[in-house]
């Protein structure tokens, strides 16, 4: 495939035009100006297209997308009150119709890849994923508390069981990879912690988690064992460059030197997390910390990766900018770099770059607008006031899965019609 005279974002996150790319199987093989047409090579006319890295959700819940707009202004503990008795409720079908409705909604906003925070009857949602030709990592949702639903209780064994069952049914398969997970610290006891951690080494994979997401569980966490919970779980021995710590957002600077020296990657969801911490990112940045942009599911306000990036850009200038008096603290290259490039480290895959040997997972903005008619920048621009909407192409592994806003691999007016017959139940 030849894409011909387009623009497109080169490494260093600058908008050159009137280039040819050209993808040779599921790879960028070459980059330049009147390159060579071959014979039976599909030719994209790039007039009036702007092709960037499609985005990565780093931390999304597939199986909360029916609780959309159940969980804004909820009074109590919605994690103990809304989302648990809803995910204890999930079967295969349930489980299928909410990965569908995601897919499409990522889809449609440029997310080419995600990390799925875990949940239940997974295989359902594998078997949509790998239909749909998305670029995913999923869990299962590893929980140890005897206070949960009863058909959501599980021992350390069984949580061993069930995700090494999901590891070895999904993993590879399509474009799918399964990590390990420990839900929670505060529903997690040591033996789930450490056998988790073992099985997830003994297969290279990633361990991903919730952690530092609020203060008071932060001082369970502490109460308990006499340690923050990145430093408890430093003691404990099981983390690595393989970690992922989704929101981190208290963190004491022991905890931040431990991120660093394993090479932890963070995760933050502005839009979730501005109701719950303030956490001070560019100090992250600075430190040399990989960061990520996730939505945390549809139940915390969507999924579009434009709006939590915009979102984290005004929640950092009005506090640590203002502060500090930088105007450029979180500058529109470095959130466009998380939402990107940083993919790759979330996914281990060569992603988020339009680089020769990268992957070919594209998205492709329509310029014929009134809002991108014109820039004086058009890396600004595209950050500014590019929104889900103007994707009107979408490409992962080098094969198309949406052409001119339709979706390829997913039919989306059979799937509204089985949400509506879901909901007439």
């Amino acid at each position: 495939m030849l894409l011909k005279n387009i623009a497109y974002l080169d490494e260093n996150l600058e908008v050159i035009f009137n280039s040819d790319i050209r993808i040779e199987n599921n790879y960028i093989k070459e980059i330049g100006k009147n390159l060579v047409i071959y014979n039976n090579e599909e030719i994209i006319n790039g007039k009036n297209l702007l092709v960037i890295p499609g985005l990565c959700d780093s931390h999304i819940h597939l199986g909360q997308q029916l609780l959309k707009g159940k969980v804004l202004d909820a009074e109590g503990i919605i994690w103990k009150n809304i989302m648990l008795p809803f995910e204890s409720s999930l079967n295969d079908k349930i489980m299928s119709l909410n990965t569908k409705l995601a897919l499409i909604e990522m889809i449609k906003a440029g997310t080419t890849s995600f990390v799925d925070a875990g949940s239940y009857c997974m295989d359902s949602a594998c078997k949509e994923i790998v239909k749909s030709g998305l670029r995913g990592a999923v869990t299962y949702s590893s929980m140890v508390d005897n206070t949960l639903p009863e058909n959501i209780y599980d021992t350390a064994d069984e949580v061993v069981r069930k995700t090494n069952m999901l590891y070895d049914n999904w993993n590879d398969k399509g474009l799918i990879q399964v990590y390990y997970s420990i839900r929670s610290l505060l529903s997690a006891n040591e033996e789930m912690i450490l056998k988790v951690s073992k099985e997830a080494k003994k297969r290279d994979a990633m361990l991903e988690a919730h952690m530092n997401e609020y203060q008071k569980e932060i001082d369970h966490i502490i109460e308990k064992t006499g340690l923050a919970p990145y430093e408890y779980l430093d003691k404990l021995k099981i983390l690595n460059e393989n970690f992922i710590g989704a929101h981190s957002l208290i963190l004491n600077e022991k905890e931040k030197e431990i991120i660093k020296k394993y090479d932890i990657k963070i995760t933050q969801c502005p839009f979730s997390n501005s109701g719950k911490a303030l956490a001070n990112t560019p100090d992250l940045i600075k430190n040399g910390i990989k960061l990520g942009i996730g939505s945390d599911g549809v139940a915390h306000g969507g999924l579009s990766l434009w709006d939590e990036m915009k979102i984290l850009r005004c929640m950092m200038n009005v506090t640590w900018g203002v502060k500090t008096g930088d105007k450029k603290i979180m500058p529109a290259k470095t959130l466009l770099k998380m939402a990107m490039e940083n993919g790759k480290y979330f996914l281990r895959k060569n992603i988020g770059a339009i680089k020769i040997g990268f992957l070919a997972d594209l998205i492709f903005i329509d310029l014929n607008q009134p809002h991108l008619w014109f820039s004086n920048n058009y890396t600004n621009t595209l950050f500014e006031c590019v929104n889900k909407g103007d994707i009107i192409h979408s490409m992962v592994n080098g094969k198309w899965i949406m052409k001119d806003r339709k979706i390829l691999t997913i039919n989306e007016e059979k799937v509204r019609e089985e949400l509506k017959k879901c909901l007439s139940l």
